[in-house]
């Protein structure tokens, strides 16, 4: 069985981990951690891929397990290669997440399981973890969908008792945008007496940011779902991919269009950071595919969208045309945090990164680090509860997840971070 990681102290653990001086930045872990054994389900994925290519940059003497199935000779042949990029440190492992002796056969002898074998859409049973409960082995997903975030959640006391650390919805968005939020609250509450009003997520990304058919498929399942928000304590519900915003992204990105979309950090933010008006939207580029995507959500039966057989047919029709189109669009990521509080005072956090299929795994290397290094209590946490990530521990790993972006701002008014300064449309209800 693999060990729970040893719950180190927040502050000691701090004091000891080490950015180091050297021009490629690697983590210096703490002797307990350094060689570590993390399995990457959904490893010869974009995300997966992504994600165990940062591990291994950042952190070189992890012992990183590519999982993944391996009865198709295509997927084979990229395990090997990403063996090939990650180096002597690396293995791969057959995994099926659907077979429950599968996946704890292959977390025997593991410290830590990045699940990133989506998408999570519908999906009704948290398998991997279960077993990772089971074996008493920490873990993190990068899910983006509420319904199984909400049923990870409902682990939280079994995983109490194992000892394990967990956390749901891990990645960059949700997830870093998560923390980013929880920090924005903390710096404008920590001295004064203003209460958080509102709170807005803006994410945009070109084509599909080069993440592959899984985040295609995420985003047609996601028109399926009803948005929820919240307006001033009352939980609205409204058409998705609608109620377009022109939002200023500032450097390198400039203003796009976003629409509601039902995203899980709108719930764990309205009832962890208790901020009463809470919504999230999205867009992408070129335009027309948010054009395409309204239509999708205007023409099709919500029981369309939301079948996950049907949106797979979908995929496979337009992937090479998106695949076109992104050769063209690029993969730039951005997300902005709006926070406004009483007495006028607004706050703003900005990341933006030239590469989302980098970005994406450079920021579940940071969470992966940040369970590494013990800032983690056991049970089952979204990333802006402190015991998912200690307070104290938050400033290291957005600026571990910074690493090569374009623009990254915290705790800024509005219009030092905007291309064009001025006020940006409230729109309704939220």
């Amino acid at each position: 069985m693999a060990r729970a990681l040893f719950q180190l102290n927040t502050a000691s653990v701090m004091a000891c981990v080490k950015e180091t001086k050297h021009h490629d930045n690697r983590v210096q872990l703490p002797d307990k951690t350094r060689n570590s054994k993390i399995l990457v389900l959904g490893g010869t994925g974009r995300v997966g891929g992504s994600t165990a290519t940062a591990l291994s940059n950042l952190c070189p003497d992890l012992r990183i397990v590519i999982g993944g199935r391996n009865s198709v000779l295509s997927r084979r042949a990229k395990g090997a290669a990403m063996l090939s990029r990650l180096g002597k440190n690396s293995t791969f492992a057959e995994v099926d997440i659907e077979n429950e002796e599968s996946i704890e056969a292959a977390l025997s002898d593991v410290n830590l399981v990045v699940h990133a074998a989506g998408p999570f859409q519908q999906t009704e049973k948290c398998s991997v973890l279960e077993a990772a409960i089971k074996t008493k082995t920490a873990y993190i997903d990068v899910c983006d969908d509420m319904s199984y975030a909400l049923r990870a959640k409902s682990f939280k006391e079994r995983a109490l008792a194992a000892n394990v650390p967990a956390i749901t919805t891990g990645g960059i968005y949700p997830g870093i945008s998560n923390v980013m939020a929880a920090e924005l609250v903390r710096a404008a509450t920590a001295e004064t007496d203003r209460k958080p009003e509102r709170l807005r997520f803006f994410y945009y990304t070109a084509g599909t940011g080069g993440a592959g058919p899984t985040i295609l498929a995420t985003s047609f399942l996601l028109l399926g779902e009803e948005v929820v928000a919240y307006n001033k304590g009352e939980k609205v519900k409204l058409k998705p991919y609608s109620g377009m915003l022109n939002i200023d992204f500032g450097k390198g990105i400039g203003k796009r269009d976003v629409y509601l979309l039902n995203l899980p950090e709108v719930q764990s933010a309205y009832e962890i950071l208790g901020i009463p008006t809470v919504s999230a939207r999205f867009g992408t580029a070129p335009f027309f595919w948010n054009w395409g995507m309204a239509a999708l959500t205007s023409l099709l039966p919500p029981e369309v969208l939301r079948d996950r057989s049907k949106i797979q047919l979908l995929v496979k029709l337009v992937d090479p045309l998106v695949r076109a189109v992104d050769g063209i669009a690029g993969e730039r990521v951005s997300m902005r945090v709006d926070l406004e509080c009483t007495g006028g005072c607004n706050t703003t956090g900005l990341f933006s990164h030239r590469r989302l299929s980098v970005s994406v795994g450079t920021a579940i290397a940071a969470f992966a680090l940040a369970v590494l290094e013990g800032n983690t209590q056991p049970g089952v946490w979204f990333p802006e509860e402190p015991e998912g990530i200690a307070v104290d521990a938050r400033e290291v790993l957005l600026k571990r997840a910074a690493r090569g972006t374009l623009n990254f701002v915290m705790n800024k008014p509005p219009w030092m971070v905007e291309t064009d300064p001025k006020e940006v449309g409230l729109g309704i209800y939220v």
